[in-house]
């Protein structure tokens, strides 16, 4: 591949990364406080390929006027290379979802400390903090606070609904699931993947995770919305 083809690339690249950056597509991939990392990537990226483009165009017409111009060919599979890039331009994938939480563990699988719960009601908390104070505090830090959680609809065992929601710690590449039963009425016609608003109490009761063995937490629910899929679907 001559210089050009690869400047081309590096503008499709630089391109694709900017465009995911700054319209909040990078969501889907990595945690909200990349995005200047990821800006400044996709600038420099640009940059180079515009001043290689630059710089081998102007080179050539003055080989031209010296009268020894002459190709730099290569072979033309190697444009095979911009798939991966209109793909990711044209064709970006979601954020991971019911899928891949119905194939991965609870990350619920560590002891931490609860800080005393502040005031609210109900009291909105990350899908981890619910689940650690259900599992490892025996909910003795919830009490009968009324708790709402963010998160997707998916199917759970024996036929259960769970709300999940996944949890990253860099990028989707370690995402990893947390998991909450739900008890209660629910209502008729729940899709799995549906984004849901939660408000509930800790029950007390608990599922077995079918993929790791982990305890899931039930919340006994009282009220449900449904909403539309969130910016940020991940929780950090």
């Amino acid at each position: 591949m001559n210089k050009q083809a690869q400047a081309v690339i590096l503008l499709l690249v630089g391109g694709a990364v900017l465009r995911a950056s700054l319209t909040g597509q990078y969501l889907n991939y990595v945690k909200p406080g990349l995005q200047p990392y990821l800006v400044v990537a996709g600038a420099i990226l640009v940059l180079a390929g515009a001043f290689t483009l630059f710089y081998e165009i102007r080179g050539r017409a003055e080989e031209h006027d010296d009268g020894h111009g002459h190709a730099h060919g290569g072979p033309r599979v190697a444009w095979l290379l911009l798939a991966p890039v209109l793909g990711l331009l044209l064709f970006a994938p979601p954020a991971l979802g019911s899928y891949a939480a119905g194939r991965s563990g609870s990350a619920v699988t560590a002891r931490s400390e609860y800080a005393p719960l502040p005031a609210g009601d109900p009291l909105r908390l990350t899908m981890l903090d619910y689940a650690s104070r259900a599992v490892f505090d025996k909910g003795v830090s919830l009490g009968d606070r009324r708790i709402k959680l963010t998160g997707f609809a998916m199917r759970g065992p024996n036929g259960s609904w769970l709300l999940a929601r996944m949890m990253v710690s860099c990028c989707a590449a370690d995402a990893r699931p947390v998991k909450v039963a739900l008890g209660g009425e629910l209502p008729a016609g729940l899709a799995d993947q549906q984004w849901l608003d939660v408000t509930g109490k800790y029950s007390g009761q608990e599922l077995q995770d079918e993929v790791n063995g982990e305890a899931i937490p039930y919340l006994e629910v009282s009220e449900v919305t449904l909403i539309p899929v969130p910016q940020e679907q991940y929780e950090s």
